[in-house]
């Protein structure tokens, strides 16, 4: 049985990298958040919660096990993402 992506919540920034913070629920039941939205060098890609370690290393919280899982999850993040960024744009548009 495979979970399902049940709910993707996107909350868009005005941060230089960061284009979206994001949570995701699981089977109406689990829910990920401080997942980000980064605008790299090649285009948009998704950054898994991760916590600062005293060396300066980073720390994986959660992750997908396996590239079908990420797949599925970058897919479903970044189609909210656009979906979002561009009615916000079409708002900013008919505002002015």
């Amino acid at each position: 049985m495979n979970m399902q992506i049940t709910e993707v919540r996107i909350y868009p920034t005005d941060e230089d990298l960061v284009g979206a913070h994001v949570s995701i629920v699981f089977d109406n039941c689990f829910m990920v958040g401080e997942i980000r939205v980064i605008k790299g060098p090649t285009g948009l890609f998704v950054a898994m919660p991760s916590r600062k370690q005293s060396d300066g290393t980073d720390w994986d919280m959660a992750y997908p096990a396996n590239d079908e899982t990420r797949n599925m999850i970058e897919q479903a993040i970044l189609t909210e993402y656009e979906k979002i960024v561009g009615e916000r744009e079409n708002q900013e548009a008919t505002a002015k």
